[in-house]
């Protein structure tokens, strides 16, 4: 069964349609590929996943049930990850702050020490190392921001992670050593769900699907 199922979902910002029967299912040891072009509505989309935003119409599934009747804090602290594409850390944190706050806003069970070696352990995990790991965000690569961004998104062992063009901003090996940690979080049992306009992020997961722009006419 998928995890993720999007059923005729449509979405419109007042009178202007952005999403039009879109039918999807997500399933879990997989990482997907949403393309399209600027404006087909493919962060919209992920807005509407990640319950950020609510469709017009239709319905999204998660393990079957319909998400509207699932309590939204939890959905979006405890089942869903999301990878922003600014990342959105809180930059006078260092990266092993920003992956703790996260599992605190999750509640997360254990003590403090137990989250920062956990938190030290997801961001080893992605590259990164101990001594990085205790540096405040700014003083980070955007390569390195990104892998903290991953790391944070882990931290309270999200079912499905979500990411917005997370390899737009990073060079060639940057993004192909980031796509490799995505594709093993899938062979690990997560579903991983990119949008991206990237043909060689494409080439790189195992589906994808285009959005069509809508005609405004």
């Amino acid at each position: 069964m998928a995890v993720l199922s999007l059923k005729d979902i449509n979405f419109s910002y007042g009178k202007t349609p952005v999403l039009k029967g879109v039918s999807y299912d997500f399933e879990e040891g997989k990482t997907y590929c949403i393309m399209g072009k600027s404006g087909a509505g493919k962060t919209t989309l992920l807005s509407v996943l990640s319950g950020l935003a609510s469709a017009t119409s239709g319905s999204i599934l998660y393990n079957g049930k319909d998400i509207r009747n699932i309590d939204t804090y939890k959905y979006r602290s405890k089942y869903i990850g999301v990878i922003f594409q600014s990342y959105n850390l809180i930059t006078k944190f260092t990266a092993l702050e920003n992956v703790v706050l996260s599992m605190d806003i999750a509640s997360c069970k254990g003590s403090a020490k137990d989250k920062k070696k956990k938190a030290l352990e997801l961001l080893k995990s992605v590259g990164l190392n101990e001594e990085e790991a205790n540096r405040r965000v700014l003083k980070l690569s955007g390569g390195q921001q990104q892998r903290v961004a991953i790391a944070r998104a882990l931290s309270y062992d999200a079912q499905v992670i979500l990411a917005d063009e997370p390899t737009g901003n990073l060079d060639e090996d940057t993004q192909n050593e980031i796509m490799d940690i995505f594709r093993n979080l899938a062979k690990n049992g997560k579903c991983v769900i990119l949008v991206s306009h990237s043909k060689s992020v494409e080439a790189m997961c195992d589906e994808s699907f285009t959005l069509k722009k809508l005609s405004t006419k």
